[in-house]
């Protein structure tokens, strides 16, 4: 059983992790003229969450837990959505970077050894 400066350390660290997390999504909504969210389970490594803003952009955090995301996308304010899709997906905008990228995975590019 935990003793309650265990517990107390252990809320007093994830409360960081929200903080910084919720920094970070306001600072990219701020960039981007506002921003939306989904939040991912990704399994053993935590959760994803995918940002896309007003003009577009996008991006994406790790958080180690769902819930460390979840509190993070409420604490800063944006609107989440279930899944990636719909309106919601249609909003990202695509440059030449990322279709080179996808273009490279297709065809045996760079990490596909």
């Amino acid at each position: 059983m935990a003793d309650t400066a265990d517990t107390q350390q252990v809320d007093a660290k994830d409360g960081r992790r929200i903080a910084r997390l919720a920094q970070r999504i306001s600072a990219f909504s701020k960039e981007h003229g506002g921003a939306e969210g989904q939040v991912a389970y990704i399994g053993e490594r935590g959760a994803r969450i995918v940002l896309v803003g007003e003009d577009g952009g996008w991006g994406d955090l790790v958080a180690p837990s769902v819930e460390i995301a979840e509190k993070a996308v409420a604490k800063a304010g944006i609107t989440v959505h279930e899944s990636f899709d719909g309106e919601f997906a249609a909003k990202v905008r695509t440059g030449p970077y990322e279709w080179t990228r996808m273009a490279g995975i297709q065809v045996g590019g760079p990490g596909n050894g």
